[in-house]
């Protein structure tokens, strides 16, 4: 693929089952157990602890732990043998993103990560163009028409 980083280099990481093992590591690295008033874990109904998000799920957090650019991350989705496993691995990180979107603490850092990092998170803006005789109603009525003029 052009402009893909890896062309005509070895991949850093060989099997798909690999990758997964280390995209669980990074995942699992961002928790942390969540702590009763003792300082002591907190189990669930099952006696298995429970654990908290500590660390956001980013796309550069995942490349550092996979020891490549995030430019390389991403050209992994062209890999068929890894495209599921990055895609899905991206989702995670879209989504704990996107969730941030109704933080008021996150917005901003979030937004911006859905914007540099996924597809269909571009910002959008229309021109309208109007000459001197147009009316606000029929303004109104362009802006918010499906139409294109």
């Amino acid at each position: 693929m052009p402009g893909n980083e890896n062309s005509g280099r070895k991949l850093k990481i060989k099997s798909a089952k690999k990758l997964q093992k280390k995209i669980d590591e990074y995942f699992n690295s961002c928790l942390k157990p969540q702590l009763n008033k003792f300082g002591e874990p907190v189990l669930d109904g099952k006696g298995n602890i429970v654990y908290v998000q500590s660390r956001p799920y980013t796309m550069t957090g995942l490349a550092d732990c996979l020891n490549i650019s995030r430019k390389t991350l991403k050209n992994y989705e062209f890999e068929p043998k890894f495209a599921d496993i990055i895609e899905r691995a991206k989702r995670k990180c879209e989504v704990y993103a996107e969730e941030r979107l109704f933080d008021k603490d996150g917005v901003n850092g979030a937004k911006f990560n859905l914007i540099n990092n996924y597809e269909d998170w571009k910002e959008k803006s229309e021109n309208v163009n109007l000459n001197a005789n147009t009316s606000y109603e029929d303004y109104i009525k362009r802006v918010e028409s499906d139409e294109e003029y």
